[in-house]
């Protein structure tokens, strides 16, 4: 993976969510077809694109539309054969380090047991409330 710390903008890089990763209790990485993934057991939560110019994240399928509809500069649906999937897809110029952190939590949560999860967000003062 080529980004090293922040470019000039504060536009992300992979190593700054992978480094964010790291510290997710049960998260790994894993290199499918030439593409960096984050997993929780055998769930994809963030993937790249090869050029790392897309984050695909886990998101709900319901709320995905409206998140695009909210900024199509920004997000984008995933491609058609992953429409069955809770996914959505970020481009990583157009976020800051804060959404990305926001999306890659959010993201990593809806693959995690609630009491992981709960444990995460008393140590890091993040509000617990409960999702459906």
């Amino acid at each position: 993976m080529s980004g090293i710390g922040r470019h000039a903008g504060g536009v992300v890089t992979v190593d700054e969510v992978r480094a964010l990763a790291t510290g997710l209790e049960r998260s790994y990485e894993a290199v499918v077809r030439g593409r960096l993934k984050l997993r929780v057991g055998q769930i994809v939560y963030v993937a790249f694109s090869e050029d790392e110019e897309w984050m695909g994240i886990g998101f709900p399928k319901e709320e995905r539309e409206a998140l695009v509809a909210s900024d199509p500069h920004k997000f984008r649906l995933p491609r058609k054969s992953d429409m069955r999937f809770s996914w959505a897809v970020v481009r990583m110029a157009a976020i800051d380090h804060d959404e990305m952190t926001e999306l890659v939590l959010d993201a990593w949560r809806m693959v995690v047991p609630k009491k992981v999860w709960r444990a995460y967000a008393l140590t890091h003062d993040l509000p617990i409330e409960e999702t459906t």
